[in-house]
């Protein structure tokens, strides 16, 4: 039987805004958000936990987070200090593992199987990481420790913020039949809400079910599902993980019915993706608009243009196009999704000239 790995992972709390309220005193203990103000039809790109009170979230339109919070302070978003900031926390992984893959600027996954004999225990580990990044930074983040990353990836979330949680080996069993179906990563609303009509709630339900039968309600994700129900998540950690596309998705728990609704939706993730690009520091050309009808049937549309994608109003446009030639609107839908690929670096001084000559469409 081979040794269990020792997975953390490592996810700041409230990372943006955080920053923000460490940087500017007459921001600490008020409600804030880092975006675009609602003059400016932005959205929420993050909130503090005094915002969250109020049930702000990122991704929202900031006018809806005003409507909630009159007294919201927006704040403009600084993705170079969070670079920088982040690149310190990257550096504190690092003395402990060459085993980390950064997710995005705020969290990462480590492994730490490879005993050290002065630091045998994940906890311990997971504990000197909290304290070096909030000694050095100023910040806190909270950690998850178990034996792959689907759990370390939950049990970060579990006493945010600040928290420290493991899930240790002869637990994970159990800690899975009761988890709430909701509570599991890679289960969106949408996803949720179609397992409970199936009488799927916990992860005890979700267990009784067979691979076959999850493959043929919920696609290949029906494969995951299965794996995670027990406990398998034989995902590596890989230091040297390639993004190839960049992109944000929301599942709606009313069914969008109206093109109107659609298209500010699609604003808000016009907005949502162009802040992911800043903090990757990519552009690409290829933009594909992902929709998810009542029905489950998901439909995929892509075109590549000759013009950058790097800023919401372009990628709006686009994703805006592909909906009113392609998406049904005698049909409601219940998830969108704006994902951009064909991305390169900002600093890169590559041309692109042969993907953008012809605009494709493709299913």
């Amino acid at each position: 039987m081979s040794t269990p790995r020792k997975i953390i992972h490592v996810d700041m709390d409230a990372f943006f805004a955080s920053v923000e309220q460490r940087d500017h005193a007459s921001y600490r203990g008020k409600p804030i958000v880092v975006g675009g103000s609602p003059e400016q039809r932005g959205a929420v790109a993050a909130a503090s936990y005094e915002a969250r009170k109020y049930g702000i979230h990122s991704a929202m339109p900031s006018r809806v987070a005003q409507q909630r919070c009159p007294h919201l302070i927006f704040v403009k978003p600084r993705f170079d200090v969070y670079k920088d900031v982040s690149q310190q926390i990257r550096a504190i992984f690092h003395r402990y593992t060459d085993l980390v893959e950064p997710l995005s600027l705020d969290e990462a996954y480590l492994d730490v199987t490879s005993d050290r004999p002065d630091r045998p225990f994940a906890t311990t580990i997971a504990r000197e990481i909290k304290q070096a990044i909030d000694t050095e930074t100023h910040l806190t983040a909270s950690a998850g420790v178990s034996i792959n990353k689907f759990l370390a990836k939950i049990a970060s979330a579990l006493n945010k913020p600040d928290g420290l949680s493991l899930i240790p080996p002869d637990q994970a069993e159990a800690f899975i039949e009761a988890l709430p179906i909701a509570k599991f990563y890679g289960v969106g609303a949408a996803t949720a809400s179609k397992m409970n009509a199936l009488g799927i709630h916990t992860g005890a339900d979700l267990k009784q079910w067979s691979e076959a039968d999850l493959i043929h309600h919920f696609g290949k994700a029906g494969r995951f599902y299965y794996r995670v129900a027990r406990g398998q998540d034989d995902r590596p950690v890989n230091p040297n993980r390639i993004r190839k596309s960049i992109g944000a998705e929301q599942s709606f728990a009313a069914d969008l019915r109206d093109r109107d609704t659609m298209l500010t939706a699609l604003r808000v993730l016009s907005h949502q993706v162009k802040e992911r690009l800043d903090r990757h520091q990519r552009y690409g050309y290829t933009l594909t608009l992902k929709v998810k009808y009542a029905d489950y049937e998901q439909m995929t549309r892509s075109r590549t243009v000759n013009q950058l994608l790097q800023d919401a109003d372009t990628i709006y446009s686009v994703a805006t196009e592909l909906l009113l030639h392609h998406v049904d609107e005698q049909r409601q839908v219940r998830l969108l999704g704006i994902t951009i690929s064909n991305l390169l670096e900002r600093s890169s001084s590559l041309r692109y000239v042969q993907l953008c000559l012809f605009p494709t469409d493709r299913q």
